[in-house]
């Protein structure tokens, strides 16, 4: 733990999340006697991750916690106790006392790491506040809340960034930096997606064993509590981010190229069903109930560049965790995750087989992971949650565009609103708004890997 600590705070002052930022000066180091006044709105179990991290640093100081559940903020008084931090101000009275955090002064920047319904009111309160703000995704679930996030930032020139983890994945990372090499040639075709067996997240009721309980809502603890009634009202891809993010990133969306359209098609509801039934029996109450959400969705959206991307979501059926990358240009392709990283390149790997990607990683891998990755990998998610928040803090510090900013946000998530309506019109294609307004045309693309630092 003193090892990582140490690395944290020496590394907190290099400024490394800032290589990503276009057209600034980029990597610009922060002064080491500078402190970001840093606020969490919502310290659930993401919320304390990201809280861990941010008190691992010495250029963070974090001035107040808001969570309406006591337990929640007495955990995190704890942590900011046992860090040897002072103690912050704290909300949580009423649903809505977190607009009282953001009347604080000695607030310069949120994180945001509450219930989905409650991301876009609480981001566009924090803007409208003046507070750099971070989300947790996904960012909104209906256009409106899209379109809402991103007039408010134009209105108060304050910036969000979806905090959207996977795009700093180390894998993720090094294909990026071959994609922008070129070395599948022109882009052409996309897989991703977000397959992650929740069932045991989604029911739960603190008194059964872990990965038992069939309840949810009020008798449910965590994500239970709010996550699954999403499954029982909503057929759409409600979770697209962890996927699409990293595949936005290596097609330039909202720089250069955007979303056109989108259709999506959802498998009949029955996975959830059998897990009551399993685990509570047929006679249970919440075996009776139908569920909306099919255990398998698929999207294909179409860029105006001419690529195509499908997008998978499946977290109501037994599947080992996988966001099923595959990266296809006209001079070969990657096939890559956690369990699969095979590779074919024409004219570079054998004949006509797969070849494994260890070596391309080697070469390939960003310049961040080959300096900070050693000490990066126990922050959380294998090292991503070091440099999303990395990334975050030296944006907000700055007070410069993130490297994932409002339009990312809004577009990646468009797709759970526009999935739901393709799902009810039988596949009919649903169109993205252009939420750029016309300006990706000549929005310039992020520089990912350019290391500058």
């Amino acid at each position: 733990m003193n090892s990582r600590r140490n690395f944290i705070k020496k590394t907190a002052i290099v400024g490394a999340g800032i290589s990503m930022i276009p057209n600034l000066a980029l990597g610009a180091v922060s002064k080491e006697n500078q402190k970001l006044k840093l606020a969490f709105i919502g310290v659930g179990l993401r919320g304390t991750n990201h809280l861990n991290n941010a008190l691992l640093r010495k250029d963070i100081e974090v001035t107040a916690i808001c969570d309406v559940d006591p337990k929640r903020i007495d955990i995190s008084l704890k942590m900011i106790a046992d860090a040897g931090c002072t103690k912050p101000k704290v909300f949580g009275t009423s649903d809505y006392d977190y607009k009282n955090l953001l009347d604080l002064k000695d607030v310069d920047a949120v994180i945001i790491s509450t219930p989905w319904l409650w991301h876009t009111k609480m981001a566009v309160d924090s803007m409208k506040a003046s507070k750099y703000t971070g989300l947790e995704v996904s960012a909104a679930n209906t256009i409106e809340e899209c379109w809402d996030l991103v007039n408010t930032h134009e209105a108060t020139g304050s910036h969000l960034m979806i905090l959207e983890n996977v795009n700093f994945r180390r894998d993720v990372l090094a294909v990026l930096n071959m994609v922008k090499q070129n070395i599948f040639g022109e882009l052409l075709h996309f897989t991703c997606g977000y397959q992650h067996d929740l069932r045991h997240v989604k029911f739960n009721d603190g008194k059964t064993a872990y990965g038992k309980g069939v309840e949810f809502g009020e008798k449910g603890i965590s994500e239970s509590k709010w996550r699954t009634q999403h499954s029982l009202l909503r057929n759409a891809d409600v979770y697209p981010t962890h996927g699409l993010g990293p595949v936005a990133t290596m097609v330039d969306i909202n720089r250069g190229n955007r979303f056109l359209s989108l259709t999506s098609h959802a498998t009949k509801a029955i996975g959830l069903n059998k897990y009551i039934v399993d685990n509570g029996g047929k006679d249970h109450p919440n075996a009776k109930l139908k569920w909306k959400q099919g255990d398998i969705i698929t999207s294909t959206i179409e860029t105006s560049n001419g690529e195509t991307i499908i997008v998978t979501h499946n977290v109501n059926t037994p599947h080992p965790y996988s966001l099923g990358f595959k990266v296809q240009g006209v001079q070969g392709l990657a096939d890559f995750d956690y369990h699969t990283q095979r590779i074919h390149i024409e004219g570079i790997t054998k004949g006509h087989g797969w070849e494994s990607m260890d070596a391309w990683f080697d070469k390939y891998d960003h310049p961040l992971w080959k300096k900070y990755g050693d000490g990066a990998t126990e922050a959380g998610h294998g090292g991503i949650d070091f440099f999303v928040l990395q990334a975050f803090v030296e944006s907000a510090k700055q007070n410069i565009a993130p490297p994932m900013d409002v339009y990312d946000a809004a577009a990646w998530s468009a797709v759970t609103p526009l999935s739901e309506l393709s799902i009810e019109n039988n596949g009919e294609p649903q169109s993205f708004p252009d939420f750029t307004r016309g300006m990706w045309v000549k929005r310039k693309p992020y520089n990912w890997i350019k290391n500058t630092y």
